[in-house]
Parts: structure tokens; sequence; C-alpha cells
């Protein structure tokens, strides 16, 4: 009854404001304290009795009271954060004040007019008037952001209090030094408070506040990408005295999170998890604050040491760290960030092995099976996770290598293929394939990565992929391979992504399987046809970078690699017809003509070869579930081409890599430049001495990339251009010397079983046989400004569509993405 009273009593204050044509003076406390005193109301309360058209109307016919509504709210946080909230009422208001400002800021941002509202300055929001005229007078935004992160750091608010002795409360929420109530143990904080759901709820409540303070950026076309969120950016500055152990406490929740527990079934069931809801919300949160860096468009890479004083304490589990870094000893200017400033410089292996252990149990969470069917809970934000993951290697160096060192990469390899084919049909997540490629992207630049793909497959995780007995790198071919025949149509623009990461992993495989080998060679069957090979200004790059990686293995890993080699010698057709590929006009165009009636080229290119293929394939038909109508979906701006996210780097002898100039006076450059298409080609690829592969435009919004290329005529010296430089040398030279041999075999011995033609290339040697083995060349992934907002937009579009219950920014008119409905 007494809800009910509330809520009655809540919406008649709403009513009031939205009728009242004249200002409520800001001094009228009685009408303003109906918003927040005595509201005992949640989240969806309140989201359901302040629609968002009486927000708008007030917007436009009295301003006036909506700046007066959102600076009482502000003055009231303000004023709580300074008490300490020393009882439930106090707590209860900030709770309301909080919950109306997450329903309310969304439609400040979406006007431009008010954009500017809370930066402005108002004078003495909840400041004594003895004050300094620069504090009372500083912008609303501030204090807001001040006065929450106070309020996550209350004692018997958010946290557990020690002792509160003194009675004024005012003085101990002052003299509190958070770094001792980081909320869980972990990076920089052995302790591990006692749960409290409570806290855990109010901690939530908080931080949506913060995420709708930071999405301000959602309501900025993608254009202003230059322009810092400055939300975020005072946040993470150093006028900010919690930042340490706010990111700390961010930090921890997220990789200490369990969602098995106790591992009792059904627990998820019959009781609530207030601590998964606060570690999705921190999450969130965490990736936000760490994209401001990206954002400002600075090399990431100076971020790796952002400490110009070397005699600074680099430990961030110590006070010391805090007072250093926002004292003069550390000269932090407001425009750096301080939550990247100390993810960059965590270096401690028990740090590196929680943050590790913590993301790889909950990227494998979704692939936990058991025997009782939905018994175990099953995380939502694999996306989120994937982001930090990314940035997590990004900008901290250290903790790459410490990733790649062992076969711990494993644990977040598996999962990421997992997500990849899962999603690999389903158009709604076609953004979670392309952040699980970046990273595999980014992990293939380094040797290591390669390496660890060797260990042996043993773990199986339910995959709708072929059985098979092999390594990881087995397991990475089969899936990628998976996404390029069966994925979405909108995963084009990733070829070249999923074979860059082949090629860079090549020259250190050891022994691919049978399945591996026949997946390899059967994406060359495809992208040779010289139908999909004359199409596009661009497809050509695709045989250039599966010719590489079949050099790779013949250079490098011959010997235990007889699969592979077995399977070229049976597909050798494949590379006689590429060597005698037509170049006459006549001939392109009969081959143009063969193109399938339908209107994908996706589909059409691989109807001619999956039939014959499947025939020798043991995986089961694809089933692809059915998107539900009416999903949302946020949608994805462009990818960089590949040329613009590698950088080309040569492995010398001793493991160490040269960085290369990019030739760009190639002459298949200049045929490429010189063919009049009004699709950006990329520049030349290949050869034995060039190998610096490039590929076209990945848009994923339009799609304008391999899937139509009506206005483009291929002409016989474009052809030629790029023909003469295909890689066939080693591979020739390999079949001009074992097939020879393999077929005396078979005569002399009267074999039908290719397992003994197997042991006989398993035991057979190339070497002084072919050509000089070419330098290793591997294409590194490199910060840039298209990447970066690329995974803004992800990110933000993640975020809109996960908080649904408020939905805190539903129906808004967001600029940064559209919102389609599937």
């Amino acid at each position: 009854m007494g809800n009910s009273d509330s809520k009655l009593h809540f919406r008649k204050a709403v009513i009031q404001l939205t009728t009242k044509t004249q200002p409520v003076e800001a001094s009228d406390d009685v009408f303003w304290d109906q918003f927040w005193t005595d509201v005992d109301l949640t989240a969806q309360d309140i989201f359901a009795l302040v629609p968002a058209a009486e927000i708008r109307a007030v917007r436009e016919e009295s301003p006036s009271n909506l700046a007066t509504l959102c600076f009482k709210a502000v003055e009231r946080l303000v004023l709580n954060a300074d008490s300490g909230c020393v009882c439930e009422r106090d707590r209860q208001t900030v709770l309301s004040c909080t919950r109306l400002l997450t329903r309310i800021l969304p439609y400040i941002f979406e006007d431009p007019d008010w954009r500017g509202f809370f930066w402005s300055t108002v004078p003495k929001v909840g400041k004594s008037v003895d004050e300094s005229d620069d504090e009372s007078t500083r912008p609303l935004a501030e204090s807001l952001l001040t006065a929450v992160s106070d309020l996550l750091f209350c004692p018997d608010f958010t946290v557990e209090s020690h002792c509160r002795t003194t009675a004024d409360g005012i003085a101990d929420i002052q003299s509190i030094d958070s770094c001792e109530f980081i909320w869980e143990a972990g990076v920089g904080f052995a302790q591990t408070p006692p749960l409290n759901h409570t806290y855990d709820s109010n901690r939530a409540e908080l931080l949506k506040l913060l995420l709708t303070c930071f999405s301000e950026e959602m309501y900025q076309s993608p254009s202003d990408t230059h322009a810092l969120n400055p939300w975020v950016s005072f946040f993470c500055s150093r006028e900010n005295r919690h930042a340490l152990p706010l990111f700390t406490s961010l930090l921890n929740v997220v990789c200490a999170y369990d969602p098995v527990g106790y591992g009792i079934p059904y627990n998820h069931l019959m009781f609530s998890d207030q601590r998964g809801a606060l570690a999705e919300l921190a999450l969130q949160t965490l990736i936000v604050s760490l994209e401001q860096e990206l954002v400002d468009g600075t090399n990431t890479n100076a971020s790796l040491n952002p400490n110009p004083n070397p005699s600074t304490n680099t430990d961030t589990g110590s006070a010391d760290y805090n007072k250093n870094t926002t004292t003069e000893g550390c000269k932090v200017t407001r425009g750096e960030n301080l939550f990247v400033n100390y993810l960059s410089r965590i270096h401690r292996e028990e740090d590196f092995h929680f943050i590790l252990r913590g993301i790889g149990r909950l990227l494998n969470n979704p692939l936990m099976q058991t025997y009782l069917p939905h018994s175990c809970k099953k995380i939502q934000f694999d996306q989120e996770l994937l982001v930090l993951f990314w940035k997590l290697c990004d900008l901290n160096k250290k903790f790459l290598f410490y990733v790649l060192k062992s076969s711990d990469v494993l644990d977040i390899l598996v999962p990421i293929l997992f997500y990849l084919n899962d999603a690999r049909a389903n158009q709604s997540r076609v953004g979670l394939v392309h952040i699980g490629v970046f990273i595999l992207l980014l992990l293939s630049g380094e040797r290591n990565f390669g390496v660890r793909l060797n260990k042996p497959y043993c773990v199986r995780v339910p995959m709708d992929i072929s059985v098979f007995a092999g390594t990881h790198a087995d397991l990475l071919i089969v899936v990628f391979h998976k996404i390029i025949t069966s994925g979405h149509q909108r995963l084009q623009p990733l070829y070249d992504c999923l074979l860059t990461v082949i090629v860079n992993v090549s020259p250190y495989l050891k022994s691919l399987s049978m399945v591996a080998a026949n997946k390899l060679l059967h994406l060359l069957e495809v992208f040779s046809n010289p139908w999909f090979l004359f199409f596009s200004p661009a497809n050509h790059h695709l045989v250039f970078f599966l010719l590489e990686v079949f050099n790779n293995v013949i250079q490098y890993q011959f010997d235990g690699n007889f699969n592979l080699v077995y399977g070229i010698i049976r597909k050798r057709n494949l590379f006689h017809q590429l060597a005698n590929l037509p170049t006459d006009a006549s001939s392109i165009q009969k081959a143009l003509q063969r193109k399938s009636r339908s209107n994908s080229t996706h589909n059409a290119v691989f109807m001619e070869t999956n039939n014959a293929y499947s025939a020798t394939c043991s995986e089961k038909p694809y089933k692809t579930t059915p998107v539900q109508t009416g999903t949302l979906n946020a949608s994805l701006k462009a990818t960089p081409r590949i040329d613009k996210l590698t950088e080309a780097s040569q492995v010398s002898e001793d493991g160490s890599t040269l960085l290369l100039q990019c030739n760009t006076d190639s002459p298949l450059s200049q045929s490429d430049r010189s063919s009049e298409t009004p699709v950006r080609d990329a520049e030349a690829t290949s050869g034995e001495d060039d190998k610096n592969s490039l590929s076209e435009d990945c848009d994923v919004k339009s799609q304008k990339s391999v899937s139509s290329s009506s206005d483009w005529t291929p002409a016989p010296d474009w052809v030629l251009s790029w023909k003469s430089k295909l890689p066939l040398q080693t591979i020739m030279r390999l079949l001009q010397v074992l097939v020879p041999q393999v077929e005396k075999i078979c005569i002399d011995r009267g074999l039908t079983d290719e397992s003994e033609i197997l042991k006989f290339l398993q035991h057979g040697t190339l070497v002084g046989l072919l050509p000089v083995p070419h330098p290793i060349l591997i294409r590194k992934y490199q910060a840039n400004e298209g990447t970066a907002l690329w995974f803004r937009t992800y990110m933000w579009g993640i975020i809109y569509l996960r908080n649904v219950d408020p939905p805190v920014w539903y129906d808004t008119d967001v600029k940064l993405f559209e919102i389609q409905r599937i």
C-alpha cells in the first residue's frame, strides 16, 4: 500500500512539473523534494512514471524547470555525499536522485542546445558561502561526477564501515582513504571484503548513472571523433581523488566474478545475483573509461611508460602510488587519462595471472556443459569482455607478452573461436565476429602465438565443425573456413583479416591435420575460381594470402606437414590452372558469364564447389538459428583496409622483427590504380619478394567491396599485372619433384591406400631442391583512427542494447550509430 501511495505522489509531482507554465523557484524545496524525499520507488517505477514524451515537453516548453530539476537533484547528491549518508532516509534520497537523473540525462544530451548545460558554471552547488569563487562556481557536471565518486566509497552505503566513531559525518567522509575500501581483492588489494548485496545494488545504481553521463558520446555524429568526452576526461583525471581505487575496484570486481559460485545447480534461479549485475556494469564503465585514450588520437605506445619520474613507485597496489600520481611528483595534466595510465603500468605477474584467469573463466562460462539443462548461469557480457581483453593487450604490452608466454592464451583462443563459429550466421552478431577477429589479428602478430597453436586440441567444445584430431591451429583453420563458407554475407570484408591471421602463424605450424589441410585447399579452390577472381578488383588478394600460407609451410615446416603436401599433390590442378589463367578478353567475359543467377556473390561463389567438397567432409550441415523478429541491432562503422590495419614486419634469424616500408610504387599497385573503377582497390601484393598483401575497404554497413562491383570491368592488362606475380615458384618446384616420385611408388607397389603415400611423404625431404627460403613476413596490427572509431561505435552499441531493464537510452535520438530492427 505504501509503495502505491509513493507512486501516486511521485506521479502527481511529475504532472505538476509538466503542467506548470511558470518557472518554479529553486528555493521552493517543498515542491522539489517531492521527487526524492520519502520516495521509495525502483528504477523501473521511475522510468514508467516519467514518460519520454513528458521529459521532452518540459525541455521544450519549460526549460527553466527542467534545468532547476537537474540542478536540485545534483545538489542533493552533493549534500548527501558530503554528509556521508548518515541515515537510511538520506540513502534512499540518493538512490531516488540517481534514478531520476539516469532517466533524464539522455534527453538532455539528445538536444544539441542542451548539451552544454551540465558544463555551465552554477553557483554554490552544495557548497558553503565562505568557499572560494572558483570552487563554488564549478560546472554542474564536475559536481555530479565528484559526488558520485564519493558515494561509491561511502561507508554503510556502498562500502563496509571499518569503524565509524566520529559523530561528525562530514569530517569522516572527507578524511576517508578510499584505497582502503576497494570493492574486491585482486590487483593492488589483498583483502577480500565481505559480500553485501545491498552495497552491490547501490554501486550498480551509481555506475548506471555514470554510464549515462558518459553516454553523451552517443548523441554526437561519428565525424566528431576528435572531440574528447568531457565526462570521461574529468572522471579519469587527477581531479578525481578516487581514480585509483575506482579503477582497481572495477577491474577486480570483473575479474573476480564467478557466475558458477559453489556449483549448486539452478542457484541463479533461486537467488538474485547482485554481484553479476554489478560486474556487468563495472565492465561497461571500465571499457568506456579506457576509451578516452583512443578517442584522443594519441599514440597508444606512448602510454606504455607514461610516468616521467623514474623514481615514482609503479605498484598500483600502494597508497603511495595514488599520492605520487596526484601530486607534483608525477605531472598528470587534465587531458591524460589515469585509467589508461594505471592499466598500462600493471606489471606484477600475480596481477596478470589474476586478470587472465578471471577473463578466461568468464569467456569460457558459456561453453560449459552440464548434465542438467540450464542448471548453470551463463553470462551475457561476453562482447564487453572481449573489448576489455583487447584494450589490455593493446595498452599494456607486458600483459600481451605474459599472455603469449604460456599456453594460457589458448584458454582465450578457444572461447573466441566458439563465439566466432556460433555468431557467424547471425546478422545481429556481426560485431562480435569482428572483435574476435581483431583480437586474433593482434595476437597473431607475435611469434609465440603461432608456436602455442601447436599444442594438441583435446578439450572438445560443442561446435558444429568437422571432427578432427589435431592441434589448436587446426581448430583455428577449421573455424575460419566455416566462417568464410557458411557465414553471413556481411562478414565478407573480414576475409582478408582471417587469412592474414593464418598467414602470420603459418611459418610456425608444425603439423596440420588432413582436415585443416583440406580446408585450406578448398578455400584456394573457391577463391581461384576465374569468375570470382575477375568479379572484383581486389578478390585476387585472397589467393595471394593462401599461396603465401602454403609457401611458408613448405619452406619452414615441411617435415611435419605431410598432410598438406599430400593435399597439394592431390589438388595440383588448382595450381596449374592458376599458372595458366586466361588473360584474353573473351576468356574473361566467358568466365564472368558463369556467375550464378543468385544476387549474392557469397552464395554464388561457394555454390560451384560445395557439393563436391561436402562429399569428403565429415561435418554436419549447419542449421542457422533464426533471429527473432524485431531484434534490435546497432549499426557498425567501416573497418579500415588491411593495409591501414596492419604494418609489415620481417622476422630475422634471431627472432627480432624489422618494420618494412610499404612499397607503393610496385607495378601491380600502379596497374590497380590505373584501372578505371569506382571501387577503391588496395595496393599491389605478392610475389616472392613483395608479400605486402593488402585488401579492399571493409565497410560493414554498406557492403560495397566484394559483393557489388557492377561497374567494374576487368581488363587483360589488369589480369596480367597480378598474374605474373603469383608466388607459385615454390609450389611448382615441389610438384615437379614429388609428383613423379609418388606416381612411381604407386605404380611400383600397386598402392591404393593413401596412408602409405603419407608415410613416404613424412620421411621425404626437399633440402636443396626448393628455392632459397623467403624472409618471414608478419603483418602486425597498428593502432589507427579508423579502428578507434569502430571500437567506440561497437562498444556504445553493445551498452545501448544491453541496458534494457530499465531501458536507459531506448527511443532516444542517438547519432553515433543507427538502431536497426531485424
